[in-house]
């Protein structure tokens, strides 16, 4: 059975334990409400480490005032079940006022990588996000920890808060998963109506087109853009928030696509925000 850890003080202590047995710890944090996508980079977890954590924690100081703190699934159980199927050891499961407790002043923040793409249109989220990981990270003490691709952003900003932190841990990015029909998977894919579903099929189809024209040597991000952009808004239930073509890791925008480029973007498909990329090499 997995092993559910409901506090800090808890979790430090079986790390501790786990550590001096020679052992290594990888972890998976997560929001809960799991998903294949969630499960592929539990699998990646089980490959390289003795002992898989994974955190189920639907984190406050990452949603905006406006957003869907509330709304956001929720189903312990369910979840509980998908990790015992997956053999995972432990599930750290614990509440706000454990992870923020009374009079809990401090945060940590990570410029410049949070201040574009997903940054510009929420801000403040990714101070959230490196808070909670870097709070996340002392509790469980792992050798590393998996992320997904979807985040890229995301992704990028960890790598920066663990090298800039002096983290003794490595971060490690599996690849996107998406459903049988290209959808990339999400936990806020339950929002969607059929009709909005269906309109959101094109996020994957524009990053194939965008993808196969660098492939075809299509060198000018403005020139892309412009493609990506007509096929979207021909979509009556998407508005876009960004469509972006960046760095992969530094996130700025790039005057010209040479070896590798993440084309990113951000949908609203009627009131559910939408996240995708691929990541092209020349």
């Amino acid at each position: 059975m997995v092993k559910v850890i409901k506090t800090v003080q808890d979790m430090q202590k079986e790390a501790d334990r786990i550590r001096q047995s020679g052992k290594t710890i990888g972890f998976v944090p997560t929001m809960g409400y799991l998903h294949e996508g969630h499960l592929s980079l539990i699998r990646l977890a089980r490959q390289r480490a003795d002992v898989v954590v994974v955190s189920i924690y639907v984190n406050p100081t990452q949603f905006g005032p406006n957003e869907d703190l509330d709304q956001y699934p929720r189903d312990f159980r369910h979840d509980e079940a998908l990790l015992e199927q997956e053999k995972v050891d432990i599930v750290f499961y614990p509440s706000d006022k454990e992870m923020y407790p009374e009079g809990d002043a401090g945060f940590v923040e990570v410029k410049g990588l949070t201040e574009s793409l997903c940054g510009a249109s929420r801000p403040g989220h990714f101070r959230g996000v490196t808070t909670i990981c870097t709070k996340l990270f002392h509790a469980v003490k792992p050798h590393f920890a998996v992320f997904g691709q979807k985040d890229a952003q995301q992704a990028a900003v960890i790598k920066r808060l663990v090298k800039d932190l002096h983290f003794d841990l490595d971060v490690v990015v599996g690849p996107i998963v998406r459903e049988a029909d290209g959808l990339a998977m999400s936990s806020r894919n339950t929002y969607l109506s059929s009709d909005e579903r269906r309109d959101a099929l094109s996020l994957d189809q524009v990053l194939k087109m965008a993808e196969e024209m660098v492939n075809e040597g299509e060198r000018n991000p403005a020139v892309l853009y412009k493609a990506m952009h007509k096929l979207i808004a021909a979509k009556p239930h998407l508005k876009i928030d960004y469509i972006s073509i960046v760095d992969p890791d530094t996130l700025e925008d790039l005057d010209v696509v040479e070896n590798r480029a993440l084309i990113a973007l951000a949908v609203f498909a009627g009131k559910t925000r939408l996240i995708d990329n691929v990541i092209v090499e020349v």
